[in-house]
């Protein structure tokens, strides 16, 4: 078996019928992993996948194979890809991953100004968050919306968050940050074209240098012919 053996698309309304098996996927996950997850019902799920804010790995026989949605916070100015999940029977071939990165693609494609973040408690997750270009963070960076905290209440280690004062907990904040990639980028250009601008210099440098020499040498000639 392979990633080849997987459709990895945009969720639509055709998908709904998914929704409760996800989510029961989702729970049995946590459980077996002794970690928090905030809890999200069917109906919810199948709202996502009817916005297009949602990306679905099927197997080429129709299996429900893997899920990620999208969540927005602070009027858009913050946008979470969240409830990551592969189907036990499709793990160790990639989907993960694959389906990380097709959600980001949608996130940027619908938010492009928007930061993009996550929380995870999950090694492999936070791997992934790595090489799309994600940072960790401090919990102050993210967003400050108070409908995103209250979906950690079901969250079994909510009452650590709380004693910590929402500045830390179990998982660990990673960030995305489109200005600062932007940002990264034109400083990489910059340093690229003043490279480029001290090699061309150094070109002109040596040119000038051999003409000089070849003058002299030249010079150097006539004066042995007379």
């Amino acid at each position: 078996m392979t990633i080849q053996d997987f459709k990895i698309q945009v969720a639509t309304g055709e998908h709904a019928d998914y929704a409760p098996q996800i989510c029961d996927e989702m729970a049995e996950s946590a459980k077996a992993r002794g970690t928090g997850i905030a809890k999200r019902s069917p109906e919810y799920v199948a709202n996502k996948m009817l916005e297009g804010k949602a990306v679905i790995a099927l197997h080429k026989d129709g299996t429900w194979a893997g899920f990620c949605y999208i969540e927005t916070w602070s009027h858009g100015q913050f946008v979470a890809n969240s409830g990551l999940i592969v189907n036990p029977m499709f793990r160790k071939v990639g989907l993960a991953k694959a389906i990380k990165e097709e959600v980001f693609k949608l996130s940027r494609k619908k938010y492009p100004d928007a930061k993009i973040f996550g929380l995870t408690t999950g090694l492999a997750v936070m791997k992934i968050n790595s090489e799309l270009g994600y940072e960790p963070v401090t919990y102050s960076e993210l967003t400050q919306d108070e409908a995103f905290w209250q979906g950690c209440k079901s969250c079994v280690n909510y009452d650590i968050l709380m004693s910590k004062e929402r500045k830390n907990c179990m998982c660990t904040a990673m960030l995305f940050d489109p200005a600062e990639k932007a940002k990264e980028i034109e400083d990489k250009m910059k340093k690229l074209s003043h490279k480029a601008t001290l090699l061309e210099r150094i070109e002109n440098a040596l040119k000038k240098s051999t003409k000089t020499i070849e003058t002299l040498g030249l010079g150097i000639t006539k004066l042995t012919d007379i």
